[in-house]
């Protein structure tokens, strides 16, 4: 763990209502190239409207079917993947270098944080070494993908709450043709919302101990 005296301010900010992934995906990108090692780190929760997004590895044939979702090119780790209404997603604009950390340990911590939200909620799921992400019961559930300029990160995780999954079935998710999603409303009743995983998460950074303050936006 960081030493006190580095330990770095985190800013996290709550969109309540759903906003253009390529906006976000700009001012990440942008914030990311900017800092300087005094900046705090931020966390970004939130939902997309529809959209397929290609990551750098990403290959056209894994999108099956035309549709009217719009796709975007990007700059993560991985391949196509749906973002929408109904799945929370989280940006990681962290200092590695700063917490100590490498690129296995944001990808834990990230698969980790989805493990133990769940677990809160009665879902046991569990991540692959082979297959980032985490699964319940072979289905995926959740996905990450990141990019890392200059020991710093950008990118996240996405989450499935109640989503409709038609974005999922027009594509090869993650390139893995036939994988199944799986969404928190299919696995338990009286399921958490969007604002619930929001608090559970804040909640969850706040008590890390990687972090001398945590300051919440809500948006």
């Amino acid at each position: 763990m960081t030493d006190m005296v580095l330990k770095p301010a985190l800013i996290i900010r709550q969109y309540n209502q759903l906003t253009p992934y390529e906006e976000r995906f700009l001012e990440m990108k942008a914030l990311t190239e900017q800092r300087d090692e005094n900046t705090p780190d931020e966390l970004w929760i939130l939902q997309h409207h529809d959209v397929l997004t290609q990551g750098q590895a990403g290959k056209p044939e894994h999108i099956l079917m035309p549709t009217n979702i719009p796709v975007v090119q990007t700059d993560r780790g991985g391949q196509v993947t749906w973002h929408g209404p109904g799945q929370l997603v989280a940006y990681f604009m962290f200092d590695l270098n700063r917490l100590g950390w490498n690129v296995r340990s944001l990808v834990s911590y990230a698969e980790n944080l989805m493990i133990d939200l769940l677990k809160k909620h009665d879902i046991q799921a569990y991540a692959k070494a082979d297959a980032p992400g985490v699964y319940v019961n072979e289905r995926k559930i959740g996905s990450l993908g990141f990019k890392i300029r200059k020991g710093r990160s950008y990118h996240g995780l996405a989450l499935n709450i109640d989503c409709d999954l038609f974005g999922f079935h027009s594509i090869n998710p993650c390139g893995y043709a036939g994988l199944e999603m799986v969404r928190i409303q299919d696995l338990v009743q009286n399921y958490p919302k969007f604002e619930n995983l929001c608090a559970d998460i804040i909640e969850t950074l706040q008590n890390s101990g990687y972090f001398k303050e945590v300051s919440v936006e809500q948006r």
